[in-house]
């Protein structure tokens, strides 16, 4: 659960705005408000479909992407697992000249198609509310697998549990997607932040870098700081950004 309090004091709006959008949230089955503030339907275990995910902090989550691309350069081979704010990332990629990507993520291969960069997609079983590949045929393709960074987004993140997700499968393919790489780079939006979901991803101290924006809360930043996380806090972005950063290199 999120208070109001808490709503009004990390997005700098009003009361009246902020409970203004819980309603509207609720009337789109994204959220259950209660005394004080709201809560995800179904608590620990619900997810919401791409759709659904795709409308929350969108422009969070270009301005995230954008600064995440400076982690990458030319000759780099990189692993991108599913989500919206990895999407949004892999747009900012399409301008690099020699990457190889690894996905199991079928938008981040749509986005990459037609750009100079190799996209090698995994095996595995097709979830139709996220377009991700997962099972244990993806796990197997990631196996042999050594990559330097994996780039993440996830469902809840906390400095105690970790990056989360409602899903066992999701979860699990996850982290062979980490244990293929040397580092792994968490991409959340603020809304993500201090929320905790069923099946932790990843420790917070396999987390290498963080990439978050300029909502997060403050606390949270330096707690994640304090536990030896590089935390990126991206600032807002023009709308032309999301049409591909090009090479960073």
């Amino acid at each position: 659960m999120v208070s109001l309090r808490a709503l009004v004091e990390t997005t700098g709006s009003s009361e009246v705005t902020i409970r203004r959008d819980l309603r509207s949230l609720e009337q789109e089955n994204l959220l259950n408000r209660s005394h004080g503030g709201a809560v995800l339907p179904g608590g620990l275990t619900h997810e919401l479909s791409y759709l659904q995910k795709s409308s929350v902090a969108a422009d969070e989550k270009v301005a995230i992407a954008v600064a995440a691309a400076g982690l990458v350069q030319e000759g780099d081979a990189i692993l991108l697992g599913a989500g919206s704010t990895t999407q949004a990332f892999a747009q900012q990629l399409t301008g690099f000249r020699d990457l190889t990507v690894v996905t199991n993520s079928l938008l981040v291969a749509e986005k990459l198609a037609g750009s100079s960069v190799e996209v090698i997609v995994t095996g595995g079983t097709l979830r139709g509310s996220t377009f991700a590949l997962v099972g244990a045929e993806t796990e197997r393709s990631l196996a042999d697998l050594r990559l330097h960074r994996a780039f993440l987004s996830g469902n809840g993140l906390s400095v105690d549990h970790g990056l989360s997700t409602p899903n066992v499968q999701v979860a699990s393919s996850d982290r062979a997607i980490v244990s293929a790489a040397s580092e792994a780079v968490v991409l959340a939006d603020h809304t993500k932040l201090g929320v905790d979901t069923m099946c932790r991803t990843l420790d917070t101290d396999r987390i290498t870098h963080l990439v978050t924006d300029w909502r997060a809360d403050r606390a949270v930043v330096a707690a994640f700081r304090e536990r030896g996380v590089v935390v990126h806090v991206a600032t807002k972005v023009t709308a032309d950004a999301d049409t591909g950063a090009g090479s960073t290199g």
